[in-house]
């Protein structure tokens, strides 16, 4: 009876895990090789049971498909656009709310509002916003003498109008990652920086960067996914555009692509090839910043022992 209940009570780790296992199989790996499989057939939407091995076609005809390099392009500038600014107002929100300020509670469930708002939402308001004929952001511009802005067809413009909904968004969920990490720096640290005479600027350098790095390479780990993956903003924006990101596709990102490909033009094997595109892209981008840390990080080691040796 006790060797049962011994047996047993080894199996029951195995058991608790077993649903995460599950749902990740069914959920995660299975749509993962399932896609990299459709990447390398013929396949249509209407006719899934009448597919094709075409091997590697899909892919080469990627290199030869100019709204292919422009989704890139829009991808990368958007995402540049919208991740620089708003993981550096986060830090400044985060640095805010850390001080000693009435009403931090209120301030911080502010910041976390934008976040808990729906995408759809957010970009039919900030549409409105970017109005070429009666929206607020041009009635500003024309208050201090400058000629309205066409948000919408403008190949900057709307790139740019793209990237607020994104930081505006996204800004305070990344400004409370920070406030939490620095909260977990002890006093004490900026307490001897403030005795050796450290300046405000100098205790946020050398005290607060170092003690919330982490954080930071955190969100931009998930913020460089999340712009790779941009959709919602870009296919609400451009209103009766749909997935095409405008007129002129200047604003079509890689989902909008995906989504273009797949589910208008019902071309599922191309869609599966350009996700499996995304999916390895990020992961050389991830992979050779690796590398330059590491190899950054021996060029330092090495000339430390070097040092030593001396």
């Amino acid at each position: 009876m006790r060797r049962r209940t011994d047996r047993a009570a080894r199996w029951i780790p195995y058991g608790l895990v077993a649903p995460f296992f599950l749902f990740f199989g069914a959920f995660g790996l299975f749509p993962l090789l399932y896609t990299g499989w459709a990447s390398l057939h013929r396949l249509e939407l209407t006719a899934l049971d009448e597919r094709r091995w075409v091997g590697l076609r899909n892919y080469t005809r990627l290199l030869d498909d100019p709204f292919f390099w422009n989704a890139l392009g829009n991808t990368f500038t958007i995402g540049v656009l919208a991740t620089v600014p708003q993981l550096l107002l986060a830090l400044g929100v985060a640095h805010l709310l850390d001080t000693r300020l009435r009403g931090r509670g209120f301030f911080r469930l502010v910041a976390l509002a934008p976040y808990a708002t729906s995408v759809a939402a957010a970009t039919l308001v900030f549409a409105l916003l970017f109005g070429r004929d009666h929206g607020p952001v041009n009635w500003a511009l024309g208050g201090v003498g400058l000629a309205p802005v066409d948000w919408q067809n403008g190949p900057w413009a709307s790139k740019a109008a793209v990237s607020a909904i994104v930081v505006w968004r996204w800004t305070g969920y990344n400004a409370l990652i920070y406030l939490a990490a620095m909260q977990t720096i002890p006093r004490e640290l900026y307490e001897a920086a403030a005795l050796d005479g450290a300046s405000r600027w100098r205790r946020f350098r050398h005290v607060t960067l170092p003690g919330i790095r982490p954080a930071v390479l955190f969100t931009v780990v998930v913020s460089t996914i999340g712009a790779s993956q941009l959709f919602g903003e870009p296919l609400l924006f451009g209103a009766g555009a749909a997935a095409s990101g405008g007129a002129d596709h200047q604003f079509q990102t890689l989902g909008l692509y995906l989504y273009e490909q797949g589910w208008v033009n019902l071309h599922l094997g191309r869609a599966a090839a350009i996700s499996w595109v995304m999916l390895l892209g990020l992961v050389v981008l991830f992979g050779a910043v690796r590398l330059v840390r590491a190899g950054a990080r021996w060029r330092a080691e090495r000339a430390g022992h070097a040092g030593h040796a001396c």
